[in-house]
């Protein structure tokens, strides 16, 4: 089993540490910590290690699941590569429902390249390509792509790194198409409560429905690395197993800040953070604007607008940017467009608009006097593959 390295991080390795300006980052600025109680008592195992029963119940009634229908992980990464394990990595049948494993995944792109290359690494992977510039789930392309083998179709809403919130109506479409063919449907919704109207989550559609997310991009707590699974519980009791031999249990201090996240605080932390993002996406529409560039406005915070005049591709611009202004931004052949780049306003407003203010001087600068690419042409890292992350 072989994995390509993750492209947007090896990207972010190189610049993130010496640049001013971090605008790649895709998700909520982050919560100060004494917002919460810090102390959790004795710092050992969550027991059991799939997470306080009473706590999951909770989490499981989000989704009209049970507490045994919930998995609590670190992160949305590992949610995610755990239930790849269970259904991709796996011949054995999933439970008593007819439904079994396979070795091969359906996955809507472009999206976050673990949702694509970790499946790749031992299995094979269809992906059904959203195009510019309405970026549609269109249901009929992916009934086309299942194959016999498909063990599970993988969306991501909101997309990263498009914005673009897939119309509910279309999602259950496609989760009619994976449950059609005994497949899951698994949704990557870590965006999902950004937005001021956030859709039922996939888990709720019925038994053929996954949700991943954690508390990272929503709520503004990356650090606390807390995420879950919720979906049938076949799956979940697999996916159980699997992390006995990753992380073994969530982080004590994590499931002890998320109790709290997800209770009386979670109103008021969810209507600031939305809050900030309806702000900064009316600021970054007008910058988009005055440069003429082209983008499907997001309902999360991440946009991914076309690269301006003046430079050859997307690498060159995002490598220009953050050369001579120190302000990182995603190159969209990250995600397999090389005619844009990804950026993110889920900042601080002031973060924000000193960044937008120094990248509008290197657009109108190269604007006005040409562009050269690095001198003689040099491009960075020409081994990343395609894909995105934070």
């Amino acid at each position: 089993m072989d994995i390509d390295p993750f492209g947007l991080e090896r990207w972010f390795a190189r610049y993130e540490h010496e640049a001013d300006v971090m605008l790649a980052e895709s998700g909520i600025r982050s919560l100060e910590a004494d917002r919460f109680d810090l102390d959790p008592g004795e710092v050992g195992y969550v027991i059991p290690t799939n997470g306080d029963p009473e706590f999951r119940a909770r989490v499981g009634d989000r989704y009209g699941r049970s507490a045994d229908e919930v998995l609590f992980t670190c992160g949305t990464q590992e949610a995610n590569f755990l239930t790849y394990l269970s259904l991709v990595a796996s011949s054995d049948p999933v439970g008593d429902d007819g439904i079994g494993s396979g070795s091969h995944a359906v996955v809507v792109t472009p999206t976050y390249q673990a949702l694509h290359a970790v499946p790749e690494a031992f299995g094979e992977v269809t992906r059904v390509e959203l195009s510019p510039p309405e970026w549609e789930l269109d249901p009929d392309a992916v009934a086309d792509a299942v194959r016999e083998d498909t063990a599970v179709v993988v969306v991501n809403n909101p997309n990263n790194p498009t914005g673009r919130y897939h119309a509910e109506e279309r999602v259950r479409e496609v989760y009619d198409v994976a449950a059609e063919n005994d497949a899951y449907l698994l949704c990557d919704e870590v965006y999902r409560l950004l937005a001021s109207s956030p859709q039922k989550p996939v888990a709720s559609f019925g038994a053929h429905g996954i949700s991943t997310t954690s508390l990272t991009k929503a709520y503004g707590l990356s650090g606390l690395r807390f995420g879950w699974i919720a979906g049938p519980e076949p799956v979940i009791e697999r996916a159980w197993r699997w992390k006995d031999y990753t992380t073994i249990s969530p982080s004590i201090f994590g499931q002890h800040v998320a109790k709290q996240a997800l209770g009386r605080r979670e109103e008021g932390i969810l209507a600031e953070n939305r809050e900030l993002a309806d702000g900064n996406r009316e600021r970054i529409a007008a910058w988009v604007d005055r440069h003429g560039l082209e983008w499907h406005e997001p309902a999360s915070v991440n946009a991914f607008p076309t690269i301006p005049e003046g430079f050859a591709d997307a690498r060159e611009f995002c490598r220009t940017v953050v050369e001579e202004a120190g302000v990182v931004l995603a190159p969209g052949d990250l995600f397999g467009f090389s005619d844009r780049f990804r950026i993110g306003f889920g900042h601080r407003r002031e973060t924000l608009e000193e960044g937008l203010d120094r990248v509008s001087g290197v657009i109108e600068a190269h604007a006005a006097g040409g562009s050269e690419a690095n001198g003689d042409g040099e491009t960075v890292d020409d081994a990343v593959p395609d894909g995105g992350s934070r």
